[in-house]
């Protein structure tokens, strides 16, 4: 029986983790290649799941509503990177003093738009079903996330490894200039890793939504986790990202049910140990894979 509750807990946990690699995915790629420090990109994560909350609402359908607001979350991705942060490329103070403030204004606007009381995204109909597994039923929809998680990850390996957009970002990450000297325009390259970055932080959201709930400041919270993710991981590699959001997710997960005080202590002190064995994180420019 204890058996069967610590794997429950573990699939918890990597389906926590799954989210997070969704969305610190992105969040490394966008530093790793572009420099850019957004702490805005948890408001990306909020913004996919209240839009599809809206319309579901408005009897869209689960899987269609997930479509439509990766697309508009993309969208705001592109305008924020255009007339927002292209003005401030290499300039880390106005990065982070710009996505801060931009973060707050997009808290204030679901505020303004949907209230300040907590919401939940419903499970879609299809998977709203719970699987036998060795004895203890587990929600299907929570499989279905890790396995989407998964899916994303190989995704990724294949885009990295077998296409030129793969090449590129590579090429991108490990010298900027090298690569604009090569033709390659580097703005539309910027634009459209921002764009992937911000809709993987809105499936993130709406896939989060039936787990996690709704309420304003989940963003916050979301964010630090992933930021974490990225130092654990190391800047600029989904393989960092997805390693230690599995770490961190069952570290989050597991420390709620046994040490429920010590939870996010012992999350930063895995970061410390990564950071004083590898100080450019596991997969991270410098650091061996």
């Amino acid at each position: 029986m204890a058996t069967s509750i610590l794997f429950m807990h573990i699939l918890n946990g990597l389906a926590y983790g799954m989210l997070l690699f969704m969305i610190a995915a992105g969040l490394s790629i966008i530093f790793g290649l572009m420099n850019i420090v957004n702490l805005a990109h948890g408001a990306f994560y909020l913004g996919g799941v209240y839009i599809a909350y809206s319309l579901v609402q408005q009897n869209l359908g689960f899987w269609l509503a997930m479509i439509a607001s990766i697309v508009l979350v993309a969208g705001l991705g592109v305008l924020m990177e255009r007339f927002l942060l292209e003005r401030v490329y290499g300039k880390e103070l106005e990065q982070v003093l710009l996505t801060f403030g931009l973060s707050f204004i997009f808290a204030d606007l679901v505020k303004w738009i949907w209230g300040t009381s907590p919401l939940a995204l419903p499970v879609p109909s299809s998977l709203d079903v719970s699987l036998d597994m060795g004895g203890t039923m587990f929600p299907a929809y929570r499989l279905f996330v890790i396995l989407v998680g998964c899916l994303l990850a190989v995704l990724l390996w294949y885009m990295e490894n077998k296409t030129r957009i793969g090449a590129i970002i590579r090429a991108g990450v490990d010298d900027r200039q090298m690569l604009s000297a090569l033709g390659i325009n580097i703005k539309v390259v910027f634009t459209s890793i921002f764009a992937v970055g911000a809709a993987l932080a809105g499936l993130s959201g709406v896939l989060g939504g039936p787990i996690m709930g709704m309420y304003v400041g989940i963003d916050s919270e979301i964010l630090v986790s992933s930021l974490v993710i990225v130092v654990v991981g190391g800047l600029g590699t989904w393989k960092g990202a997805f390693i230690g959001a599995i770490l961190v997710g069952l570290v989050d997960t597991l420390g709620r049910v046994w040490f429920p005080s010590l939870t996010m202590a012992m999350v930063f002190v895995i970061m410390i140990i990564v950071l004083l064995i590898k100080p450019n994180g596991l997969f991270g420019r410098g650091a061996h894979a």
